[in-house]
């Protein structure tokens, strides 16, 4: 089972979708809770251009004009919801993983406020008495546990104070992070760090499940992704995959036909058509690496350049060479993605 728990800071742009669609895609994720989708209301159409998946179910929190939101999708052969309920801070999903095992899943997305936190804190200790079956809990909790989990951020004593006292209420662990320190980073200058964005789970989800928990490359927006994870399965070959943009291309239509009469086959039409069609899908995807491939490989290059600097950047303030070359693969990384986008048209 793979699970991504993530703080978007909003869902409506076209290339945030494909940015969020690739990594759901790369990570093969059976469950995702986004925060912040900043959508107003969001249709099972819209959520489906960012799953990846033929078969999805979801449940949304709208948001507050441009402020908030909330969403969970899942595939409902790994989850099957049984019960549910929310408000504008969390989604709490009841059901079964996997036909085998019971549980209660929560999506969160606490306020900025203290105040407002609390009482989420207390609402959800409340809920724990009616939702009885083992808790998970993974978003963006916008606190802290201890003074080493920020850098450069005025903490608040009574907060974080509060923040563990429901942890330990609920019968909470906190799962350890691998892979970086801090979820969060002011986007501009790099020197201020948190990590507020965590997953909290009971005993039983422990003793059932060899969980691994890493902070993602932080290329979606402010905040890094996190990737909850049981083992690595084998699904098999990956499918073939038709690419819109590939329509577009000026030479995409020649380069078509051109293959499909070269392939000259001896046999009854059913076997004719099954081999050509194989010929042609080695060719469509050879062409597509040429053509497409390119932007591609430059845009890992990039994000992988940007995730190496971020790494740094938790350990040490970046200098002013590594500062321009960050504006430099940010900038480029931009301009590459706008490239891709039309593969969405």
């Amino acid at each position: 089972m793979k699970w991504l728990s993530g703080n978007i800071r909003g869902i409506g742009r076209l290339e945030k979708m494909r940015k969020i669609r690739r990594v759901l895609v790369d990570r093969k994720i059976d469950l995702a809770f986004f925060q912040e989708t900043k959508k107003a209301s969001s249709s099972s159409v819209e959520v489906k251009r960012v799953w990846h998946r033929d078969k999805m179910e979801f449940m949304v929190v709208d948001a507050e004009g441009r402020a908030g939101g909330l969403l969970c999708i899942w595939d409902p052969e790994v989850f099957h919801l049984s019960d549910c309920c929310s408000n504008r801070q969390f989604i709490l999903i009841a059901g079964t993983v996997l036909n085998s095992f019971d549980c209660v899943m929560i999506n969160v997305y606490a306020p900025n406020d203290p105040v407002r936190r609390s009482k989420l804190w207390e609402t959800l200790a409340r809920l724990k008495l009616s939702f009885t079956r083992p808790w998970c809990i993974g978003g963006d909790f916008n606190e802290i546990r201890s003074a080493d989990e920020r850098v450069g951020c005025s903490r608040r004593e009574r907060g974080m104070k509060d923040f563990n006292d429901f942890i330990d209420r609920c019968e909470l662990t906190e799962l350890q992070m691998l892979g970086r320190k801090y979820t969060w980073c002011n986007a501009t200058d790099g020197n201020k760090w948190s990590k507020i964005d965590k997953f909290l789970l009971t005993p039983e989800w422990i003793e059932r499940f060899k969980f691994k928990l890493w902070g993602l490359p932080r290329h979606i927006s402010d905040h890094c992704p996190l990737l909850l994870m049981e083992d690595e399965r084998d699904w098999g070959p990956k499918p073939f995959k038709f690419y819109n943009a590939w329509l577009l291309h000026p030479s995409f239509a020649s380069f078509l036909e051109n293959v499909w009469l070269e392939c000259q086959i001896d046999g009854s039409a059913g076997v004719i058509l099954q081999r050509k069609l194989q010929t042609l899908k080695l060719a469509l995807k050879k062409w597509s690496k040429e053509v497409f491939g390119n932007v591609a490989e430059k845009i890992k290059e990039d994000e992988s350049q940007l995730h190496s600097l971020d790494l740094m950047a938790e350990v040490r303030p970046l200098m002013e060479v590594e500062l321009r070359l960050k504006r430099e693969s940010r900038s480029d990384l931009w301009r590459l993605s706008r490239m891709l986008e039309w593969s969405w048209l």
